[in-house]
């Protein structure tokens, strides 16, 4: 069955785009309603699905993961950068980079393609993968300057899936999201049980405070209703807005407000 409806890419990226904004706002600034934060939650899965409609779409994978690489590298020197010149008292700028968890799910989903249909090349593939894990971890051996880095920020520069915004979980979920999107029951079936691992997950830790993660269930409505178009092409004004309003956002509340 094909996902049919009356959500285009453009609109899709739009609503996930607002509620990015308006999850920031409750992350930035203090004493904000808990109600923001739950709004977000549909804001990355939105994004990530656009992502893989658009992976699948593209005629060219190769300039299409270069891309998420080099938005990945920005957003680490990006976050290096206002961490040393802006530092606050409290949390900080935070970990911001959706573009390397976006990354490895275009690598795993082009992995498994290939061992698919060959799976010598396949391998290759996943020793490709291997390799890339082991130089993120190799790095600051033989680059002493990134000894002292996050690993979260050099996982920017040298990629490794196990240090990615939101976690390993969501390069799986976006794989499966990927391989079920023309079939609408699979999806949603797919994306409800992730969506319950996750509230399970989330009341297993109490001490992180009331469970909202799980929220993200209800961007499936707005997924189920794609409609195989793209829109109005504003890709390099998404990518731009991605770090210029959370940069804003961080400064305003730790700069201004709270001066």
């Amino acid at each position: 069955c094909t996902i049919g409806g009356t959500m285009n890419t453009f609109k899709l990226k739009m609503i996930a785009l607002a509620a990015m904004v308006i999850d920031h706002i409750g992350y930035y600034f203090e004493d904000m309603p808990l109600l923001l934060r739950a709004v977000g939650r549909i804001s990355f899965p939105l994004f990530l699905f656009c992502m893989i409609w658009g992976y699948h779409y593209t005629s060219d994978r190769k300039k299409f993961l270069l891309r998420l690489y080099r938005m990945s590298v920005f957003m680490g020197i990006f976050m290096y950068g206002i961490e040393k010149y802006f530092p606050t008292d409290g949390f900080g700028y935070g970990y911001h980079n959706i573009f390397a968890t976006m990354l490895w799910v275009g690598i795993f989903i082009s992995t498994i393609e290939t061992y698919i249909e060959d799976r010598r090349k396949g391998l290759l593939c996943v020793v490709g993968v291997m390799a890339l894990v082991l130089i993120h971890y190799a790095a600051p051996v033989y680059v002493p300057f990134l000894r002292g880095i996050s690993g979260d920020y050099t996982a920017s520069v040298f990629p490794n899936f196990l240090h990615v915004e939101y976690g390993f979980a969501y390069i799986v979920l976006g794989v499966l999201m990927y391989f079920s999107k023309e079939r609408t029951e699979l999806l949603g079936i797919l994306y409800i049980l992730f969506c319950v691992y996750q509230l399970a997950e989330e009341l297993s830790m109490p001490e992180y405070g009331f469970p909202l993660q799980w929220l993200m269930i209800f961007a499936l409505p707005m997924m189920i209703r794609y409609n195989n178009e793209k829109g109005y092409d504003l890709k390099y004004f998404f990518y731009a807005f991605y770090p210029a309003h959370t940069f804003l956002l961080f400064y305003l509340a730790n700069f201004v407000v709270a001066a």
